[in-house]
């Protein structure tokens, strides 16, 4: 239900524009003074705010511009029974979505009131968006190999120095290719990414350098290129280790001349882009087996950037995760769960084959499937990684279970039945261990059945 604010110093007016609107299933508030309606705007998440111009104290002017530096989305309807056109146009300009003369026709009250709401919310999902789109994340990581990258990108970012940045997948290529478009002098212009690897081998030179209509059968229309897309900004190359040998020369020779031709066509168009280019393949053996161009290799390498896989470093993976953790709560808009620090250990102690992306893939499962603390046998049952399943998997028979729980708390009751053990039944030293409430885990001991001979006692 949307919420509106009513700004009158007439108490009919506000009666009136309250009765209608509340019969409209809106709610409303409302106010005499300027005064007031900033205070309350402060307060309340309004949606919508019907304001009177000529009042005592401050005008309704006055309060929409006061308004709109703290909340600049939100949409005023502007009302007047002195109204004219230099009233209306002054109103617009301060940022009224629109002004209504005294008395309110009251079928385009309804309607300026929807069509403000409407454009209100759009407003906010656009900026939600923008700030969704153009966000960064940090490069984190306190090691020595994520140290020197840092210290790289601020070097050369400033220039226009090609690129080539190396490492596995899902280690982080393409965010270093970001910052050092965000740290240059491009910045202001777009980065515009190719994954060369998604582009079939004849559709990569018109995905490139753009294409004349009527170049090809499918080619109906004029398209330009990612070069020429990138004018002025940066061109992130991803897998080029991947490109055709004949889209590898024209790369080429955009790169020496600083010009493309799209396909099917005669005229050389000028392009001034900066190339950063990745892969996770060893062009230099590309080279030897003749897949990869010496001379591209080195046109792009002027710099090399290597990001290391995650099990190289695998003291950031805390750090790592709990900012995964924060983020993905705050996009899923849930408080934030806490990783115990055996549930971090036991993250630390994953291959991460995947590297970055398997970490925020294994993250985001665990914010979904676990509970508000998230212990190490939570990521011991949803790791896809082998060697945190169960001791002798190859042997453990998964059938006897056919609920998710029943095998959850197969796992539960044997984690708590080691630690217990571990800690000679010591309870209140077991739960401080595994961070959880002493009352919890008495309630988990009673839960499971386990008795002081069971596991071992003296």
């Amino acid at each position: 239900m949307a919420k509106l604010l009513i700004v009158d110093d007439e108490r009919s007016i506000r009666n009136t524009l309250r009765e209608i609107l509340e019969y409209e299933n809106y709610d409303v508030d409302d106010t005499d003074n300027g005064e007031s309606a900033l205070q309350l705007i402060a307060k309340n998440n309004y949606d919508l705010v019907l304001c009177d111009i000529k009042m005592n104290k401050m005008d309704g002017l006055e309060v929409l511009s006061r308004s709109q530096q703290t909340n600049p989305d939100l949409p005023f309807i502007m009302i007047s029974g002195h109204g004219t056109v230099e009233t209306a146009v002054e109103a617009s300009k301060k940022g009224a979505f629109d002004f209504i003369s005294k008395p309110p026709d009251l079928n385009r009250l309804l309607i300026t009131v929807r069509n403000a709401l409407d454009r209100g919310a759009l407003a906010t999902e656009t900026r939600v968006l923008k700030k969704k789109v153009s966000k960064t994340r940090e490069i984190l990581g306190h090691s020595p190999a994520i140290q020197k990258i840092k210290e790289t990108i601020e070097r050369v970012a400033p220039t226009d120095a090609r690129v080539l940045v190396t490492g596995p997948n899902g280690s982080g290529k393409e965010l270093v290719a970001r910052w050092i478009h965000e740290k240059s002098n491009r910045s202001a212009s777009t980065i515009i990414e190719v994954n060369c690897a998604a582009i079939p081998s004849e559709l990569i030179e018109s995905e490139l350098f753009g294409h004349e209509k009527g170049s090809f059968t499918s080619a109906i229309k004029q398209r330009i290129g990612k070069f020429e897309q990138a004018h002025g900004g940066t061109l992130f190359l991803d897998e080029i280790g991947d490109m055709s040998l004949s889209a590898q020369a024209k790369v080429l020779r955009a790169l020496q001349e600083n010009k493309i031709t799209r396909v099917g066509g005669e005229r050389e168009i000028d392009v001034d882009v900066r190339v950063i280019a990745a892969t996770n393949k060893d062009l230099l053996k590309e080279i030897e087996k003749g897949n990869f161009r010496l001379d591209l290799y080195h046109r792009l390498s002027v710099i090399i950037i290597n990001v290391p896989a995650l099990k190289e470093r695998k003291g950031d993976v805390t750090l790592i995760a709990e900012s995964f953790l924060d983020e993905i709560c705050s996009d899923y808009g849930m408080p934030v769960k806490q990783l115990t620090k055996e549930a971090l250990r036991a993250l630390e102690n994953l291959e991460w084959s995947g590297n970055i992306r398997e970490l925020h893939n294994m993250i985001e499962r665990l914010i979904i499937m676990s509970d508000k603390v998230i212990t190490d046998v939570d990521v011991q049952l949803f790791s896809h990684s082998p060697q945190l399943s169960t001791s002798n998997e190859s042997n453990f028979d998964f059938e006897r279970f056919s609920k998710f729980q029943e095998f959850k708390d197969h796992i539960e009751k044997q984690f708590i039945k080691h630690k217990l053990e571990k800690n000679n039944w010591n309870v209140s030293k077991t739960a401080d261990e595994i961070d959880i409430q002493r009352s919890h885990l008495y309630s988990k001991i009673e839960k499971f059945g386990l008795k002081r001979e069971e596991i071992g006692a003296n």
